[in-house]
């Protein structure tokens, strides 16, 4: 069920199960802030959303690109390059290959 604000928002309705620990957690720091439970469960699904939503987007992105044929480094290059980092031994950025 979506609602309209008076500022032309909407917002959609839903219920969440929360386990009795995290409800409880959860109505402390309501009161403690001075905020809505509701405010709060939002604000964190927001930003685990837009988290994830993003990463799964670059993890879209570079399969596309290893799939393209694209000149590119293999992993274990690119791991052995950010090992060295900070260290006496730090490596040159390696360039990319032929797939």
């Amino acid at each position: 069920m979506d609602t309209k604000h008076a500022d032309g928002t909407k917002s959609a309705m839903m219920t969440v199960r929360l386990t009795p620990e995290l409800s409880d957690k959860l109505e402390a720091l309501a009161r403690d802030t001075k905020r809505s439970k509701s405010y709060l469960a939002s604000e964190a699904i927001e930003t685990y959303v837009d988290r994830n939503a993003w990463q799964v987007e670059e993890i879209k992105k570079g399969l596309e690109e290893a799939q393209s044929g694209v000149p590119g480094v293999p992993h274990k290059e690119v791991e052995k390059w950010v090992r060295s980092w900070g260290t006496s031994h730090e490596l040159l950025r390696p360039e990319p290959e032929e797939c």
